[in-house]
């Protein structure tokens, strides 16, 4: 039982916060969620226990003071979200965000893709051309693209991989295509823009997501193709250690939705530097504990550590994207 919400991260909030709202709200919700997001959540909100009357009223407090303070309430969404992203990014720059954001969306079918099993998705698509797969695999999430060219057939995935860092923008035409694969046909015009999709970072999203092992011989067959493309791609991956160029505060943010377990398993084998970067970050207490328990712990397959780290790059990277944290990746500035 969690007796306080501080203990609480961000995810057991929400799932905290659609347990409070009912039945009916809550399902509203998730229904504007994607698949991964209603899984989170859905096993947040199996997880937390008895809750008590005071922790609800510490969460919708948080809450409705957040929705005062960041959103446009009341406002036409739409307008509201082109608003936002032109003065944010300028008129050239927001344009094809707002297209894959506002029009981008008219692609039931890759939409529908998301919700299936990894299984059934990668038997889907075996039999088409590696660029129809590349460009399905550019729109999906990357640990879900990752999970599908794991199934693919070896010869195939550093060919698709390419494509896919090759890749800068799908025509309408093609989105068509690959809804009418999937018997689905898209529902905006003739003159919707082109989008983007695809791109070095892509690719090296997609990597970072797949087994070690895999990744190696993946760069080896692409960096004798084209050895530029190669480095472009390694230049962009964010590994568990490059979280030692995370900064303090960005460290302390995500060890709060990292359970103890999962960061006993990550720091097997992981530099010095880093495991100091971890422990300055944690209260002392708690840092001897982990410590003790690193040196104490039995050996590990490689595989289940490796999946540990996976599993904390993921939660990096959802605060990353939701502006909580910052992730430097190859010495380079840029945000991934």
């Amino acid at each position: 039982m969690v007796d306080n919400v501080n203990n609480l991260g961000l995810t057991e909030k929400a799932a905290l916060l659609l347990l409070a709202v009912g039945q009916e709200r809550a399902a509203s919700v998730l229904k504007n969620m994607g698949p991964k997001e209603v899984q989170i959540i859905g096993s947040a909100m199996s997880s937390l226990g008895t809750i008590s009357i005071d922790m609800v009223d510490d969460v919708l407090e948080s809450f409705i003071t957040q929705i005062k303070d960041r959103t446009g309430l009341g406002l036409d969404s739409d307008s509201y979200i082109r608003n936002m992203l032109v003065e944010a990014l300028g008129e050239d720059k927001a344009g094809s965000v707002i297209d894959r954001i506002l029009l981008g969306g008219n692609s039931k079918g890759i939409e529908q893709l998301k919700w299936m099993d990894i299984r059934s998705i990668a038997d889907l698509v075996r039999v088409e051309h590696p660029q129809i797969i590349a460009t399905i695999l550019s729109l999906l999430d990357p640990d879900q693209s990752a999970a599908i060219l794991g199934l693919l057939a070896d010869n195939m995935r550093s060919d698709i991989l390419m494509r896919i860092a090759k890749m800068e923008t799908i025509q309408p035409a093609a989105i068509k295509e690959l809804d009418e694969m999937m018997e689905k046909q898209l529902s905006g015009s003739e003159s919707v823009k082109a989008s983007s999709v695809g791109g070095i970072d892509a690719a090296a999203n997609i990597l970072n997501f797949m087994d070690g092992v895999i990744t190696e011989e993946m760069m080896e067959t692409i960096n004798e193709s084209d050895e530029i493309l190669g480095q472009q791609i390694l230049d962009k991956m964010f590994v568990f250690g490059d979280l030692i160029n995370v900064d303090d505060r960005g460290i302390q943010s995500l060890l709060r939705e990292v359970s103890t377990d999962q960061l006993l398993l990550a720091l097997r084998g992981v530099t010095e530097d880093l495991k100091t970067k971890i422990f300055s970050n944690m209260s002392k207490r708690a840092a001897e504990m982990l410590a003790d328990d690193l040196e104490a712990a039995p050996p590990t397959k490689l595989s289940e550590v490796e999946q540990a780290q996976k599993d904390i790059l993921v939660i990096a990277k959802k605060l990353a994207d939701s502006g909580e944290i910052m992730l430097g990746s190859g010495g380079s500035d840029e945000l991934v």
